[in-house]
């Protein structure tokens, strides 16, 4: 290693920050919040330095750095931008033997300070060694995304409990079960969740019964209700992601892709449940059975769905079955193929001036087409978000037609929508069938219907940057490591 890592307690004691501006500024923040008794020497000094000094107590020399402005300090921090300052701070503080941090310059520093994630008491540092900062930013984003928002709050409840827990858990192996519990189960959920209160009172019922020889404790599971989002797997949300790492089984869907799979801990099981189109494989009431049975079993399970679970995701179903088999479930909702797909292909799904409202609706199945209500359906100035429907395209265009909608109306197929293979095919509600025979359409598909489909980026231009480059192996390795 080429730096040792630490963390500094610098609660109440003296470093010397040398610089007046907008670094020096967010230097100066991260020391008082660490508690450092901060002196500030600078010549000139920018608005924000001093509203800290009139709100903190800092104290501020105006005039140039002086070697023996050392002396006494713990740690010095060196924010000029000045090379000849920076190194005569260097200097001095070599000469002293403390510690000293030059911002973006090495060759001065004999310490670097991280990218950190701060979710107190529980802090996490990135270093690059200096070599790469805005790598390790990056990797400080990817990590953050991993991390539940109350992580922190969890940590402090575990403080708070160290002490009993100790008094009353001899063994270490007693500890670390007991802990291992805390962190991957009910209370952990219950912290997410918000639930304070309940989590103070599952980590004492937890703790008697660990107490208690004579009473095993028995792995409680859960289910996370899971959107995977349209096929992106930079669509899927923090949440899902935390689920996928967490989770000990992955139940997905059919058309959930490999990348976002991919995202879950490489240790976890992946068990496809998806229903193939005229098979009646994995029919919804065989995957209820499982999914209960697994949490029943103490598995935490990540129902994986494509979309969002609660549109077109019968979600619904399994929800009504863990919860009248009184087991713990949360629902992740996921962004819905209509809105993802729809975006990627630049479509607006509502516009001020062609469409006020939006109908989303199921195609599959031939009960599922017989059911619509086709005059409300064939009403002008409105969008339809048809799921599912490729097969039912001859039928969806009869009867909206049959019910008033002009055969001129737009529409747009678009085929694996928010993917690298997505094709957006632009047509007629009248040409629909043909345009699906053409170009050989297969599922999955979202089709479009209305003026809004007239719109959008028919070709996308070249040099639109991504919106986050695509990690290297190694980054995705360091992610999944995390």
């Amino acid at each position: 290693m080429d730096y040792f890592p630490a963390f500094l307690k610098l609660d109440g004691k003296p470093v010397l920050l040398v610089g007046g501006g907008a670094v020096a500024a967010r230097k100066a923040r991260l020391l008082l919040d660490a508690g450092a008794a901060l002196t500030i020497v600078t010549t000139e000094t920018i608005a924000a330095i001093d509203a800290l000094v009139e709100a903190r107590d800092i104290r501020l020399l105006r005039r140039p750095f002086r070697p023996s402005d050392v002396d006494g300090h713990w740690l010095i921090v060196s924010a000029t931008g000045v090379p000849e300052v920076e190194r005569a701070v260097a200097l001095a503080a070599d000469d002293r033997k403390v510690f000293c941090n030059a911002v973006d310059d090495t060759d001065n520093c004999s310490f670097i300070t991280p990218a950190i994630i701060d979710r107190s008491p529980v802090v996490v540092a990135i270093s690059s060694g200096g070599a790469a900062p805005v790598l390790a930013r990056r990797l400080k984003s990817k990590i953050e995304s991993l991390l539940p928002a109350r992580i922190g709050e969890l940590a402090a409840l575990a403080g708070r409990w160290r002490t009993r827990v100790a008094s009353r858990l001899h063994p270490f192996a007693s500890r670390l079960r007991f802990w291992e519990r805390v962190f991957e189960g009910e209370v952990a959920n219950q912290v997410n969740a918000g639930r304070l209160q309940d989590a103070e009172a599952s980590i004492e019922r937890l703790l008697a019964a660990e107490a208690d020889d004579s009473r095993p404790i028995a792995r409680r599971g859960f289910a996370w209700l899971t959107g995977a989002g349209p096929g992106d797997p930079e669509l899927v949300t923090l949440k899902a992601l935390q689920a996928l790492q967490s989770a000990d089984v992955i139940l997905h869907d059919r058309l959930v892709s490999p990348e976002v799979l991919a995202l879950a801990r490489r240790d976890a099981e992946k068990i496809s449940v998806g229903k193939t189109p005229g098979c009646a494989q994995n029919a919804q009431e065989q995957t209820n059975e499982r999914l209960v049975k697994l949490v029943q079993d103490g598995k935490r399970v990540c129902r994986l769905k494509g979309g969002d679970p609660f549109i077109f995701g019968r979600g619904g179903e399994e929800a009504e079955a863990l919860s009248a088999a009184g087991l713990p479930y949360a629902v992740i909702p996921g962004i819905t193929a209509a809105a993802g797909c729809a975006a990627s292909a630049g479509i607006p799904l509502t516009h001020r001036d062609s469409a006020q409202s939006l109908v989303l609706l199921t195609g599959h199945g031939k009960g599922s087409v017989d059911m619509l209500d086709w005059p409300s359906l064939a009403r002008d100035r409105q969008t339809l978000a048809v799921y599912m429907g490729v097969g039912r395209f001859p039928e969806l265009m009869q009867n909206l037609t049959a019910h008033g909608r002009s055969a001129d109306t737009p529409v747009a197929i678009i085929e694996r929508g928010t993917t690298p293979d997505e094709r957006v095919i632009r047509g007629t509600l009248g040409q629909l069938p043909m345009l699906a025979t053409a170009h050989r359409i297969a599922s999955p598909a979202m089709l479009i219907i209305g003026d809004v489909a007239r719109r959008g980026i028919i070709a996308k231009p070249l040099d639109v940057p991504a919106a986050r480059p695509t990690p290297t192996p190694s980054l995705k390795s360091a992610i999944q490591r995390a």
